[in-house]
């Protein structure tokens, strides 16, 4: 009954699940372990691939393609979706004291900006995504499916309240580093300044409105990339993607 209800986040929010969809992701959730898997639904070929990190233990459906796309309204699953339980806890900033690169999000809603900067930072050596309380669900499935299962592996959690929280990460020895079109310095200059141990918490907001003034004022620097003056800004993924690549050693 749980997958007719995949495409309402609500309804799998009240029973703390998410969804994993296509078979990529949900071979990466298998994987990586860490989450407790409440039931598979897949076509014959898809089990096949994936039963060698199928628990026997686990409610396995077995359908032909057109039922299961009857059965959940949609056809973008490929062949496997997962229903699994949420994380039960979240995770204290503490958890993240030997951390070199954070990523931080302010009021970022799109799934697929989530998903994507999920996607880049585990690439590009990002250890962890912090997320304010404006955020959208990571574990939303546009979100899952954009990361190509990155939400899966890589650890996230809310920073609620955020000025406190960003205050806290300076405490750890974190420098707050703010992403914006309208910083102080730019990513190239402000490359010579870092000690090789430096510690980031990267911070990036909402495509359009930006950081908030409130954050701004509390990071430690305002970093921008150049573009094309007849350009205002770069998508958040993209923007991200670059300044972690420059950012973060190693990379």
């Amino acid at each position: 009954e749980t997958y007719r209800h995949v495409g309402d986040p609500a309804c799998l929010g009240q029973q703390v699940l998410f969804v994993a969809e296509g078979r990529l992701v949900v071979e990466r959730l298998l994987e990586c372990g860490g989450f407790a898997v409440d039931s598979l639904l897949v076509t014959p070929a898809a089990l096949r691939a994936l039963e060698p990190n199928v628990d026997p233990a686990w409610l396995v459906l077995v359908a032909d393609p057109a039922i299961v796309e009857s059965v959940t309204g949609f056809k973008f699953h490929r062949g496997c979706l997962a229903i699994v339980r949420r994380p039960s806890q979240s995770l204290p900033l503490s958890a993240f004291a030997q951390a070199r690169r954070l990523v931080l999000l302010e009021a970022v809603g799109n799934p697929d900006n989530i998903g994507g900067i999920f996607r880049s930072a585990a690439a590009l050596g990002g250890d962890a995504v912090l997320l304010n309380s404006a955020c959208g669900d990571p574990f939303y499935r546009k979100a899952v499916r954009t990361s190509m299962g990155a939400v899966l592996r890589l650890p996230s959690t809310r920073v609620d309240p955020w000025l406190p929280g960003l205050a806290t990460l300076r405490d750890m020895g974190f420098s707050i580093v703010a992403l914006s079109p309208t910083g102080e310095m730019t990513l190239e200059a402000f490359l010579p300044t870092l000690s090789a141990d430096a510690r980031l918490a990267l911070v990036a907001g909402a495509e359009g409105y930006g950081l908030s003034t409130a954050t701004i004022a509390a990071a430690d620097v305002t970093v921008r990339i150049p573009v094309d003056p007849q350009s205002d800004s770069l998508n958040i993924v993209v923007a991200v993607s670059i300044a972690l690549s420059r950012l973060s050693p190693g990379v």
